[in-house]
């Protein structure tokens, strides 16, 4: 008799688990819903950027509008962390441990990214399209990080070579942020210019904390400097270009993605941001672009209080091979499918440069465009997207030495 019950309970147990979706058993994954998380500074030093997050919790109110993605629509969780590391460490416990969330989108910041890679790593979370273009994310390759951003170094390239061959200038200066998001656009700008036989007229670094920037804007103005690449948060770009003003000093201005947000720039500079040159990752705000005018739309409709920007549709650009490959799993959604489905992901492109994946190609793209501001802080587009000729592993090597 007590053979046939535990056989009769046995039995039970088996067919529960097989009735049971396969899927219930993967951390962030249910029947019904797919777990999402991203931290991002909505208040803080770099709190404009904090808009990227938004953009993507805009981005995924689309797609869950659209019928979610096989079935599923993603929850999202939206933390601020004011671009504070210790405080995102914090938040990726509280998103993994409680919330258990299947995996990261975006998340700004090269600090902060470092702050909690090793441990996404160590509890096998999936992390597409860090907010930052450091070569942290992709160099050497990890198995559950794809990086989308262009890399800084690779940005500062493109503006020396379009410094030098189209816009003629002889001694350039670069303005930078002390921390790695800094020292990797030195570090490439350096190596481009070394294919011109040229030097670098001035290194000047700020900390994030600092507000006055008069001293800094002097060693600038002493280099002779007739052009200055900026490397620094938005509130410093608008300080260094104010306060160069002041001091009569009136180089040609250039500066990465970072500060690409050129409406927001030109108000904030109270107009000295127009002829400022710039890369970016993504078409233009104004651009006909058919799928950035779907997003524009989308903006519309689910955020409608949020303003159009570079930064806001950026959220979109990070984690758009992020939901290619949740589609690509189909109901099967695992850890280690969706592994195998961003590996495979070759030539995609969105709103954003092509990007290729691989087990041992984690940095989707190197390419950008060269855009310009102009009156009314609107901005035109100068070149294609194009990609660096440098070698970032020699820039590893003098930003690391690894």
């Amino acid at each position: 008799m007590k053979k046939r019950v535990v056989f009769t309970l046995f039995s039970l147990v088996l067919a529960l688990l097989v009735f049971i979706p396969f899927s219930w058993a993967e951390r962030g994954v249910t029947d019904t819903e797919i777990r999402i998380g991203q931290w991002g500074p909505q208040t803080g030093p770099a709190s404009l950027w904090g808009a990227v997050a938004r953009g993507t919790g805009c981005y995924f109110d689309m797609i869950n509008a659209e019928g979610g993605i096989h079935g599923r629509k993603i929850k999202y969780f939206l933390r601020d962390d004011g671009y504070m590391p210790a405080r995102t460490k914090a938040i990726a416990k509280e998103l993994v441990e409680d919330k258990e969330i299947f995996a990261f989108a975006s998340g700004v910041g090269s600090a902060t990214g470092m702050a909690v890679k090793r441990y996404l790593h160590k509890n096998k979370v999936p992390w597409v399209g860090p907010a930052a273009g450091s070569t942290h994310w992709g160099y050497p390759p990890t198995k559950y990080l794809w990086g989308t951003y262009p890399l800084y170094c690779d940005e500062a390239a493109i503006l020396i070579d379009h410094a030098v061959n189209t816009l003629k200038k002889k001694r350039i200066a670069f303005f930078y942020q002390n921390d790695d998001y800094g020292k990797e656009g030195l570090y490439g700008a350096q190596l481009a210019l070394e294919k011109y036989g040229m030097k670098l007229v001035a290194e000047v670094s700020a900390e994030p904390l600092d507000t006055d920037l008069s001293s800094h804007v002097m060693k600038l103005k002493a280099s002779n400097a007739d052009c200055v690449l900026n490397w620094v948060l938005p509130k410093h770009g608008a300080i260094v270009l104010g306060t160069a003003a002041k001091l009569g000093f009136k180089p040609q201005w250039m500066t990465t993605s970072t500060l690409s947000d050129t409406p927001i720039m030109y108000k904030i500079t109270k107009g000295l941001y127009k002829d400022v040159f710039f890369t970016t990752f993504a078409e233009l705000p104004e651009s006909d672009f058919p799928l950035l005018k779907k997003y524009k739309k989308a903006q519309e409709q689910f955020a409608p209080k949020e303003r159009w920007g570079v930064f806001f549709y950026a959220g979109f650009y990070f984690v758009e091979p992020m939901v290619e490959a949740l589609k690509r799993c189909g109901r099967d959604l695992t850890i280690e499918n969706f592994v195998k489905a961003m590996d495979s992901i070759k030539d995609f492109q969105g709103i954003g440069p092509v990007n290729s994946f691989g087990p041992n190609k984690r940095q989707g793209t190197r390419s950008s465009f060269v855009g310009k501001c102009v009156e009314g802080g609107e901005s035109v587009r100068i070149t294609d997207w194009m990609p660096s000729g440098i070698d970032v592993n020699e820039v590893i090597k003098r930003a690391y030495n690894r």
